[in-house]
């Protein structure tokens, strides 16, 4: 029963998280005039598909993936699109009949057209992280949590070192705080227990360099810190729980970075990377602990998936981005050769990194270890 839990969790995130990537370039493509050949949700043969006003709309047997087809548009998924049809479609370069394309191909929009259609689906993706959120912060129990300080507990060693009661914490070790988890995910990366604060008070910045915190050990002799503060609520009204779940998407992107800078860095090991199978995993784990807890991580995937696309990497939509963009500064284009031969070696990369990651995540799930 778990198992299948997991997998039907597991093709509900997968297929929110791309179908709404894809429809952002459907989309804008639209608005923008660029005939959409097919746009396909799911992969391999069709099961239903119609024609309406020049786009082939595609559901197809294999519930994970999906795609956009762009007239024009050399990439993997106008590649997929074509091995997905049949025989009798693929006589054709596209599924529709000339006379009934509605825009003009995609190497003939302007320049900053074709940048939008290429960023929209990684906007799409923020935009189902924000509305997810919406419903978390509005569903939650108890109030919002606030970065401003209520009390400190007692002789406790933060406020002997700075911190005082009535303090908003505007920043950690220099990194801003938009909700007050981005405050714990701080102090969880913190070296020796102690960290520079940024707070307001009475109305005036202060800096703190170097507040420290209370540390307990467990039975196994690990150290673990103590806060020895607690933060105010804030009451939750639609203004409120817009603002917290626009600060909240704001900290799952801003994670992305922090943990590829911790990469580059060796923070953290390249042995802790996930690939598919630790997502589906995590997916499973979190179904089982409530609806709540699958959407919140449906939230991360699909914030991170748009930040992550919109990395100046060939392979991805934002490497898409940065050739148009010297296309436009320069007036022209990058030679196909020139992309073709960067986007090969970013998705062998790629490819490379993500079985990587998936033989870690086999390695986890047989010694136990997650």
């Amino acid at each position: 029963m778990s198992i299948f839990i997991t997998l039907i969790a597991a093709l509900i995130v997968f297929s929110a998280v791309i179908a709404i990537h894809e429809f952002g370039h459907f989309a804008v493509a639209k608005l923008c005039g660029i005939q959409v050949n097919e746009f396909s949700i799911g992969m391999g043969p069709a099961l239903w598909k119609k024609i309406y006003k020049g786009t082939q709309y595609s559901l197809r047997a294999l519930p994970v993936g999906g795609y956009v087809a762009l007239e024009g548009e050399e990439s993997p998924e106008s590649q997929q699109a074509e091995a997905a049809r049949d025989e009798r479609e693929a006589e054709t370069a596209s599924p529709i009949p000339p006379e009934q394309r509605t825009g003009i191909p995609l190497n003939d929009a302007p320049v900053w057209q074709r940048a939008l259609v290429m960023a929209a689906g990684a906007f799409m993706n923020f935009v189902l992280g924000f509305v997810v959120l919406v419903i978390l912060v509005a569903a939650q129990e108890g109030p919002i949590t606030s970065r401003v300080i209520y009390s400190i507990e007692g002789s406790a060693l933060c406020g002997q070192t700075g911190l005082q009661a009535g303090d908003e914490i505007v920043a950690v070790n220099g990194r801003r705080c938009f909700v007050a988890n981005d405050i714990l995910y701080e102090l969880v990366r913190t070296e020796q227990y102690r960290a520079r604060f940024t707070v307001k008070r009475d109305g005036q910045k202060v800096e703190l360099p170097d507040v420290q915190f209370d540390t307990w050990q467990d039975e196994d002799g690990q150290t673990h810190m103590t806060l020895g503060f607690t933060v105010y609520g804030i009451k939750k009204t639609p203004l409120n729980v817009l603002k917290e779940a626009w600060n909240s998407t704001l900290y799952y992107g801003r994670i992305v970075f922090t943990s590829l800078a911790d990469l580059v860095r060796g923070r953290e090991s390249i042995n802790n990377l996930s690939g598919p199978v630790g997502i589906v995993t995590a997916i499973g784990q979190a179904a089982s602990y409530g609806w709540q807890d699958l959407l919140e991580l449906l939230a991360l995937i699909t914030i991170n998936l748009g930040v992550f696309n919109l990395l100046p990497f060939p392979a991805l939509d934002g490497g898409k981005v940065v050739f148009l963009i010297i296309e436009g500064i320069t007036g022209h284009a990058v030679p196909e050769k020139l992309q073709g031969t960067l986007t090969i070696a970013a998705f062998a990369l790629l490819f490379g990194l993500m079985l990587f990651a998936t033989y870690n995540d086999i390695i986890r799930l047989v010694t136990g270890v997650m």
